[in-house]
């Protein structure tokens, strides 16, 4: 059967290929992608997927269902089509969204035969604002079994994990004032700001080696003869584990309020983007992955790294069986977010990797739909990861 989706595949490559360069050229940014998700919605409108688009609220969001008459486990391939400013696709989600959308439409050939459901959900806004992150809040992955996404990178690596990440902002209001002719009136709002990142600095010996947090000021003052009546910083306050990084937020909003208290200003906190979970990759899913990409490839995969990154992919690993490991573009020396990566994609490389990556994400998606005992494993780890 596993030969039957390779000759599909056949039948589609040229038409991902051709969409995977049509997303490079035209680059769109999170929550953007118009022209994107009309190119993947087109092609598995017309391999018969029913198809719902601005689900979540999300304009350019989109759910691809295929259900075939017997039952059976449901399979969901997350596509991402968001890209970087200035550089494009530096990070692939031009080959993401395609070998999904790929694996998605060669997996339905077959369902009539083996049962069940084929579900590509479109997750625009990776980036910035994850769309996968109200998905697993409002219940779309409710009647999957298994999620499962395929990242470019510079070689072919295991599943791993990936930080939970806040991104915090602190707005600081203060009251200006001539700052040498009547600095006694004013309320100095960039004070706050330096006492937060002071204490911060502080804070930064006591806190467990996994966790990161890295910030800017995104506001500061508008002349140096004003007081500054405003002044914003925002950071990002990552860890390993969700309570570790709840319990990190704490520590540091305690020191936001301190610095307001410091200098009289008013304090507003807020989140100014969303927040993702850590990840949590199903074990035994990944290991069938890991093996179906090789036998595709012929090529090794590198054991699970920990990522100092984050990934929405990390709320969905909280609400069923998932993994995100990544596939090789043949070249060590890569670097994601470059321009050098985004060109990689639309390679002779990067066409490889798409068709091997999708025939692999199938390939899985079978090995779920049929070997029963490897179901309830993957279902089983699931509950014991995540409780």
């Amino acid at each position: 059967m596993k030969d039957r989706l390779t000759m599909e595949l056949d039948k589609i490559k040229q038409q991902l290929w051709k969409i995977s360069d049509q997303m490079y050229t035209n680059p769109e940014l999170g929550d953007e992608e118009f022209e994107s998700m009309g190119l993947l919605t087109q092609i598995l409108t017309e391999h018969g997927f029913h198809i719902q688009t601005n689900i979540v609220n999300r304009s350019t969001a989109f759910k691809a269902e295929f259900h075939s008459e017997k039952s059976g486990p449901t399979i969901a391939y997350l596509a991402e089509y968001d890209a970087l400013p200035e550089i494009g696709h530096g990070c692939g989600h031009n080959l993401i969204g395609t070998m999904s959308v790929g694996a998605g439409i060669i997996l339905s050939k077959i369902v009539k035969e083996t049962g069940g459901s084929v579900v590509v959900l479109g997750t625009p806004a990776e980036e910035t604002n994850g769309a996968k992150v109200p998905m697993s809040k409002e219940g779309i992955f409710n009647d999957v079994d298994v999620a499962m996404i395929l990242h470019p990178y510079n070689e072919s690596v295991e599943s791993g994990t990936a930080l939970a990440v806040d991104a915090l902002q602190f707005k600081y209001k203060g009251r200006s004032s001539h700052a040498a002719a009547a600095p006694e009136h004013g309320i100095n709002a960039l004070d706050s700001v330096i006492q937060l990142f002071n204490g911060i600095n502080a804070l930064r010996e006591h806190l467990p080696s996994d966790v990161r947090v890295h910030g800017i000021i995104a506001e500061g003052g508008q002349a140096a003869n004003i007081v500054p009546d405003l002044a914003i910083a925002q950071f990002y306050v990552r860890a390993k584990e969700r309570s570790t990084l709840d319990e990190t937020v704490g520590k540091i909003i305690n020191i936001a309020n301190g610095a307001a208290l410091m200098t009289g200003s008013e304090l507003e906190i807020s989140n100014y983007q969303i927040s993702y979970d850590n990840m949590v990759t199903n074990n035994h899913l990944s290991r069938a992955f890991t093996e179906n990409l090789k036998e595709v490839t012929g090529e090794p995969v590198k054991p699970a790294e920990h990522s100092n990154g984050s990934l929405d992919m990390g709320n969905v690993s909280r609400v069923v069986p998932a993994i995100h490991p990544f596939i090789g573009l043949n070249d060590k020396k890569l670097v994601l977010h470059t321009q050098e990566f985004s060109d990689r994609t639309i390679s002779k490389d990067g066409q490889q990797a798409l068709v091997n990556g999708a025939l692999a994400l199938a390939c899985t998606g079978y090995d779920v739909l049929t070997d029963h005992e490897l179901l309830e494993n993957i279902k089983n780890e699931f509950k014991e990861l995540v409780k």
